[in-house]
């Protein structure tokens, strides 16, 4: 029986080495992992050799890949052959394409790349203003004709957005005080400042923490969820059709978001703030041993109005940026589930830090309200 296997024998000369291959070279044969790898390993690197492949039995297009890849996609200077492996050779050779190179970056592909970044920035900037701009004029639409609002999503968004939030924010606000209660404490306990706790804990959480910690949750949650459902009717045609009708996309899907995330925001602050208080005054009581009355009693005196209005002024100006951070990046989706995917992830990072940034711009502005 004859041996199909794809092999090759090698003859010493004494000017060069003849390479002879016999067997089948064929797909069949290579589709044995093996066999593959064993003639990887035994083809001949240098390009000093004289190949002889008249006794090879078979050979087709894959054999032909094979001798042409490990000749470095070019002819060997000694080759005899049969003219039907020629051909085979010659059609592998005509439709090979060598990987292009990569081009390096240099300065002024650099340069291309920052001022591509630097436009779409612009383009972002620039829709988001037009949002804005298009969303006072839907408020004023509002105030002349109330009876014709779409109260009916303001309130679905709200539940949505403010009721079905509650559990994660108050378990989140709980740990984020429990937290802070005990390092604040593992500080406070080497200088005998133990009461200064109920301080340090009301002006953190309800000045700072307990406003931007909820509004990073509601942009993670909701800020995602608006984007991906106003992309999804991007994708299902259904703006396209809201437009055929004559029906504003900015009346009815952005402005009742806006509408409800202002609202929701405020309260969702407060609700995170006092579980995060009562998580801190938990461990204050079990770490400090500062009782939960004389932290109830404290709290007031230590957290005045100002800080208390600056909070919830704060979350309103969170919410507002959330619901149009996740519109205008909805709005923006092209009709296909690649373009969906990158909007919602675009939507949640830029609303987290537009949050951090604005958050960071009322601490400097009002640095001295309410200290």
């Amino acid at each position: 029986m004859t041996d199909t296997t794809p092999r090759i024998e090698q003859e010493p000369s004494p000017e060069h080495r003849a390479i002879r291959l016999l067997g089948e070279w064929t797909a069949a044969q290579f589709g044995r992992p093996r066999v593959f790898r064993e003639l990887q390993r035994l083809l001949p690197r240098d390009g000093r050799q004289l190949w002889d492949l008249r006794q090879a039995s078979q050979l087709d297009h894959v054999g032909a890949q094979l001798l042409w890849d490990h000749w470095g996609q070019r002819w060997p200077e000694q080759v005899e052959l049969l003219p039907p492996q020629r051909a085979i050779l010659e059609r592998v050779a005509q439709f090979t394409k060598r990987p292009p190179r990569k081009a390096r970056r240099g300065l002024w592909a650099l340069y291309l790349a920052f001022g591509a970044a630097l436009l779409e920035f612009l383009g972002h900037v620039k829709g988001f203003v037009r949002l804005v701009g298009q969303l006072t004029l839907d408020l004023r639409q509002l105030a002349r004709a109330p009876h014709q609002a779409p109260w009916r999503d303001f309130s679905g968004h709200l539940y949505r957005i403010g009721a079905t939030a509650l559990p994660i924010t108050a378990l989140v606000g709980g740990l984020i005080g429990i937290v802070l209660a005990y390092l604040t404490s593992q500080q406070l306990r080497q200088f005998g400042a133990d009461a200064y706790i109920v301080d340090i804990l009301g002006i953190a959480l309800v000045r700072e923490l307990g406003p931007m910690l909820a509004a990073i949750l509601i942009a993670g949650r909701s800020g995602s969820a608006i984007t991906a459902q106003i992309g999804v009717m991007r994708v299902t045609d259904e703006l396209d059709a809201m437009r055929v009708m004559g029906i504003s996309h900015t009346y009815r899907l952005v402005m009742p978001r806006a509408m409800a995330l202002s609202i929701a925001m405020p309260l969702i602050s407060g609700w995170t703030t006092i579980a995060a208080l009562i998580g801190g005054m938990v461990a204050a009581d079990l770490s400090l041993g500062i009782s939960p009355m004389f932290f109830i009693k404290a709290l007031p005196a230590a957290v005045s109005l100002p800080n208390l209005i600056l909070g919830m002024s704060k979350s309103v100006v969170f919410g507002i940026l959330i619901a149009l951070i996740g519109c205008h990046f909805g709005l923006r989706v092209q009709p296909n589930t690649e373009s969906l995917g990158q909007g919602t992830t675009a939507s949640v990072v830029t609303a987290i830090t537009v949050v951090i940034l604005v958050d960071a711009l009322f601490a400097v502005l009002f640095s001295n309200v309410g200290m």
